[in-house]
């Protein structure tokens, strides 16, 4: 188990680890967030093989659909 800083804490995960497989983790749905990772975005097709290790950070926004 290591740790990753996700929107500034930090959080155990079994890493390495896809991006996806963190956000079920973390009881995130892939689809209903946005991911930068390590100062980069990062496209929802990509959340499966972009590969998280100890130390990186992530800021995840969840999208909110409304009037």
């Amino acid at each position: 188990m290591n740790h990753v800083i996700a929107n500034g804490q930090n959080i155990t995960a079994q890493l390495p680890c896809s991006i996806e497989t963190f956000l079920i983790a973390q009881k995130l749905l892939p689809r209903s967030v946005v991911v930068e990772h390590n100062g980069e975005a990062v496209a929802p097709s990509e959340f499966s093989q972009r590969q998280l290790n100890a130390g990186d950070r992530l800021e995840i926004v969840k999208i909110v659909a409304g009037g």
